[in-house]
């Protein structure tokens, strides 16, 4: 069953989080009182929801508190190696376990790209990238990427070589997004804890082509 509630683009500078901890009842309402109005979770990499990940029963939860909600899959431990393949299996799975929560067409689904192995080629990288992007569109899905630590692209790289259209800057160094920019900004403070929940903030941007982020937000939510 499908989660209810509007696909939409984000109106710029509006603040959220993203979290890797299950959100209760009160500590989503707790962070949309806080002045938040969206949040980022997580699908898993294998197939099917794995436990501490996003589930329906939470994300009706975070909807419910007013939160605007999109969903990032976890990226392998530090070190690892993308590929064509890995980009196909891992693309299905998020577009499957994003389906599997509920998320309808058209809602953001990003790619967490970091901690790349330097022994990677560029080449690697863009195929896994572009694989996964087009698993997770073929499904219905606007697919993104965060850019994080140790991505290996280059700005020029991840914009004239990537079908992405959708770009999250991480809190870490990385490089800007020529012609395009980002659409979502991340601020990493460590220690960050509201309501219980680490987390790290991130505000909307337009960028340059009028894109935003896609996420899904109840009648009455944010604007978007």
């Amino acid at each position: 069953m499908s989660l209810s509630g509007v696909v939409g683009g984000a109106s710029p500078g509006v603040q959220g989080f993203d979290a890797n901890t299950i959100l209760s009842s009160r500590a989503a309402n707790a962070m949309r009182e806080a002045g938040f109005a969206f949040c980022v979770r997580y699908v898993s990499r294998g197939l099917g929801q794995q436990r501490g990940d996003l589930t329906a029963v939470e994300a009706e939860r975070i909807l419910d508190a007013g939160l605007a909600l999109m969903a990032v899959q976890h990226v392998e431990a530090e070190g690892w190696r993308p590929s064509l393949e890995l980009g196909k299996t891992y693309g299905s799975h998020a577009a499957a376990n994003a389906a599997e929560v509920g998320f309808p067409a058209g809602v953001n689904v990003w790619l967490d790209l970091e901690g790349v192995n330097h022994q990677v080629s560029a080449e690697d990288v863009i195929a896994y990238c572009n694989a996964w992007h087009r698993e997770v569109a073929a499904a219905g899905y606007a697919p993104g990427i965060y850019v994080g630590a140790s991505a290996i692209l280059t700005g020029d790289q991840l914009y004239w070589r990537l079908r992405m259209r959708h770009y999250w800057k991480s809190g870490s160094s990385v490089p800007s997004i020529p012609e395009r920019g980002y659409q979502l900004v991340q601020r990493i403070v460590p220690g960050d804890v509201v309501a219980g929940i680490a987390i790290d903030r991130n505000v909307t941007k337009t960028d340059s082509f009028g894109g935003t982020v896609r996420w899904l937000t109840r009648a009455g939510g944010p604007v978007g």
